[in-house]
């Protein structure tokens, strides 16, 4: 037991052996006990503190007990500790050896979940900031919300600098979403007001054909036209504000409006002028005539009114016309009678269909009809078109009376449209939200018809202008600024063509140039809004401009684009190259030579890369697969070398030769060259533990039968066949045939001491031994030859068999200190 706990913490070595016959002072087992206690104290005392980790490890190895073993091995988190304390425990601590085993698979386990993670990490960052690139806007928004909740389950674990990395890519794609919705939205508000031009010019030219078909006795309701061309005129100024109109599409709508305007003044100044009118006709129906003055008069209300051509002069301006000297407009020449028979049925049919909508009460339907049968009854000539007028003025009537009773039944809304149109007047709103708000109540309006009411109308119309007065200091700023982004436009146009008009394009950095062209458009777009007819020539000179610096800039990405194309081609090459190491170290060459080319577009860029990396990527998986199948091999060669080692570990000191040789011969068949380091070390160091018990077991035989010898060797002569084979050519080599001073001389090569009186004859030796120059003999394999010399001329010189019992005793004792050195 005493050697065992010397073995373990590991104690000084005794530099020289005693004697057999002086066996050392064993403690009594009440003091081992005690000492074991002691130590169990002191360890435990240890334990309870803060140790360091190499206190730990030694605890783990030399623990007194087993729970201080475990207890200090459980609390080791050093990969080098864990390690160091693995192998010293193996084949010795089970419990310890499984306890750091454990702990190291754990801490791999753990340094491999980490490395995931932080490669998740990096693949999730690299996807959104490729997102942030891509041209594909399919799923945009859907993609970046699957990349958000992957990195929200791996977000703890980024760096600042990568969490910083990937929001900053987020952030460049919810801008892109942004802008992808701005787009949309303005797409959107684009085709509405398409729509709405579109609706406003049918409406024009509708109206102005029922103008052109108005019976000359029924003059039109002046604010029925007023309303419908303030109504039209903002909507046609909502349906192009901001957006892009075709020059015919705005001549349409100027040419109707004109014609309405030019329409609606001839209407309004009739209405004033109405009594005038009415006294100058009378005097045609007079017996006197008219005066000069008078005359002259109807000729200016005549020029005043202008009335416009192509529409049905009223009837109340002939008498006017008739006073002002100017004759009647001619009637159109009549079709045959036969067309004129077939025009009055059609204008029967027409009527009957109106009585029938009339008494449906479809408003629409009815003025449709009216229309139709009023451009018929026209066609018709006077001796056709007299058995229809009464019936036309009843229907006409009876029109204007469901009108009105439409009317009525729309008065409430109305009403409800002017109190809303009021309370909106008194709100504090955004400008541009109670714009908008403005406009919808106009088009609720507009939807209900108008209104025949005037007061009602201009209530409605002062509501209107009232809540629109907020608005216009709002938008007479933006108006301002709109000219100063035009100007600001200007100036980049101005900053763009020195710029081109001094590049020296042989010598120009054309990454420079690159951002003076993605700096202009994004400059050029941040100046918004602009007046869209003030920007048309501007953004004329812009285009121009961009083209000139387009042009070498697109020449000098192709050139480029076919440099990485070549690249390209020389990585798929080095695919299937052999030998691999060259193949990789071309692949690295070629991504430098990638980076030092200059600029690219973008998506011919993207797929060149895409190409290049594929290719790259098959080129170190090669390596990757042959490192793999290595490490499989190696693993498969470990755990083989482990179930080795784990069945010569039960191999000790107290094992026979043969079971040593079999474990030796087990540890041969290890193929070394496929083993890890750390295996391949613990199959070494094994062999050399076991060669040296079996070095030890062999020297021990030895040494048994040399005593052997030598006690066989005082009762009588030796037979030269029992002794070693070699020692017959030692023999006469002694000195000496003195049995004393031989054994003597064993006692000084084997360092042993000899007995009292024997020392002045010893240092006799000693000094004969030096003046030959012979010493103290260092080299183990002098002195075991040296040994045999003495103990051949023992067995077979005849010394031995002079000396006594005692002299071989002390010989055998010098021989037992030789196998323990």
């Amino acid at each position: 037991m005493a050697a065992f706990i010397q073995k373990l913490f590991k104690s000084r070595k005794t530099t020289e052996v005693a004697p057999k016959h002086r066996k050392a002072t064993q403690p009594e087992p009440a003091e081992q006990e005690d000492t074991r206690a002691s130590q169990r104290e002191e360890q435990l005392a240890t334990l309870e503190g803060s140790p360091s980790q190499s206190v730990l490890a030694k605890l783990a190895v030399e623990g007194v007990t087993a729970d201080i073993r475990q207890t200090a091995a459980g609390r080791l988190t050093d990969d080098a500790s864990l390690q160091e304390v693995q192998k010293q425990a193996k084949g010795r601590d089970k419990g310890v050896y499984q306890t750091v085993k454990s702990a190291l698979q754990q801490r791999r386990e753990e340094l491999a979940r980490l490395e995931s993670i932080s490669q998740t990490i990096a693949t999730l960052t690299r996807h959104a900031q490729d997102q942030a690139k891509s041209d594909d806007t399919k799923l945009y928004e859907a993609r970046l919300d699957a990349l958000l909740k992957q990195w929200a389950e791996v977000e703890e674990h980024a760096t600042p600098e990568q969490a910083q990395a990937f929001l900053e890519a987020v952030h460049q794609c919810k801008e892109r979403i942004a802008a992808l919705q701005s787009a949309a939205e303005d797409e959107k508000r684009q085709r509405e007001q398409r729509l709405q031009r579109k609706e406003t010019l049918d409406l024009l030219t509708r109206t102005l054909d029922e103008l052109k078909a108005q019976p000359p006795e029924t003059l039109p309701s002046l604010a029925s036209l007023d309303a419908l061309q303030k109504t039209q005129e903002n909507r046609w100024l909502e349906a192009t504000r901001d957006t892009a109109v075709e020059k015919q599409e705005q001549k349409s709508y100027e040419t109707a409006m004109l014609a309405l305007r030019n329409y609606l003044s001839s209407v309004r100044r009739i209405t004033q002028d109405r009594d005038t009118i009415v006294e100058l006709g009378a005097l045609l129906d007079g017996e006197g005539d008219a005066t000069d003055d008078q005359r002259e008069q109807a000729k200016t209300l005549i020029a005043e009114i202008n009335w416009p051509e192509g529409y049905p002069i009223p009837a109340q301006l002939e008498p006017l016309r008739k006073l002002a000297g100017k004759r009647k407009a001619p009637t159109e020449p009549r079709v045959d009678q036969d067309q004129q028979k077939a025009l009055a049925n059609r204008l029967e049919t027409d009527l009957n269909k109106l009585e029938e909508a009339l008494e449906a009460k479809q408003l629409k339907e009815s003025r449709q009809l009216f229309k139709t049968a009023q451009q018929h009854f026209r066609d018709l000539d006077q001796r056709h078109a007299k058995p229809y007028q009464a019936r036309m003025q009843l229907l006409n009537g009876q029109l204007r009376e469901l009108s009105d009773w439409q009317g009525f039944a729309t008065e409430p809304k109305q009403i409800a449209l002017c109190e809303q149109m009021e309370y909106l007047a008194d709100q504090p709103m955004d400008p541009e939200a109670k714009a908008e708000r403005i406009k919808e109540l106009q088009n609720e309006w507009r939807d209900l018809g108008g209104s025949s009411d005037r007061s009602l109308w201009s209530r409605f119309k002062a509501a209107s202008d009232k809540a629109y007065e907020p608005c216009k200091a709002y938008f007479s700023a933006k108006s301002g600024l709109k000219q100063a982004n035009l100007e600001k436009r200007s100036a980049i146009c101005e900053q763009l063509e020195s710029f081109l008009n001094n590049a020296d394009w042989s010598s120009i950095d054309w990454k420079a140039a690159e951002r003076i062209h993605q700096t202009a458009r994004q400059e050029w777009k941040e100046a918004w809004p602009v007046e869209f007819r003030d920007n048309r020539a501007v953004q004329k000179r812009f285009d121009e401009l961009l083209k000139r610096l387009e042009a070498p800039l697109d020449e000098e990405r192709r050139k480029n684009e076919k440099l990485k194309q070549a690249i390209v081609e020389k990585a798929e090459t080095l695919v299937d190259h052999e030998p691999l190491q060259e193949a990789m170290n071309q692949a690295k060459a070629l991504q430098g030579d990638w980076q030092a080319i200059g600029i690219t577009r973008h998506r011919e860029d993207r797929k060149l890369w895409q190409a290049f990396r594929k290719a790259c990527d098959q080129i170190f998986a090669r390596r990757d697969a042959e490192r793999t199948e290595q490490q499989q091999a190696s693993r498969a060669a470990d755990e083989s070398a482990q179930a080795g080692l784990e069945q010569v570990s039960g191999v000790s000191e107290d094992s026979d030769e043969q079971a040593i040789t079999v474990a030796l011969a087990t540890l041969r068949e290890i193929d070394g060259s496929t083993l890890s380091r750390g295996v391949r070390d613990q199959v070494q160091k094994e062999k050399q533990r076991l060669n040296q018990i079996l070095s030890t077991l062999k020297l021990r035989a030895k040494m048994a039968s040399w005593q052997s010898l030598v006690t066989t060797a005082t009762t009588g002569e030796t037979a030269s066949d029992s002794v070693p084979q070699h020692w017959n050519a030692l023999t006469g080599n002694s000195d000496s045939s003195d049995p004393v001073e031989l054994v003597i001389r064993a006692e000084i090569l084997c360092g042993v001491p000899s007995p009292e009186a024997d020392q002045q004859r010893r240092m006799e030796i000693q000094v004969q031994r030096l003046a030959d120059g012979m010493g103290s003999a260092d080299s183990s394999n002098d002195q075991t030859q040296d040994v045999e010399k003495l103990l051949a001329d023992w067995c077979l010189g005849g010394i031995g068999k002079d000396a006594d019992i005692e002299l071989a005793e002390r010989l055998n004792k010098a021989l037992s200190n030789l196998n323990q050195t």
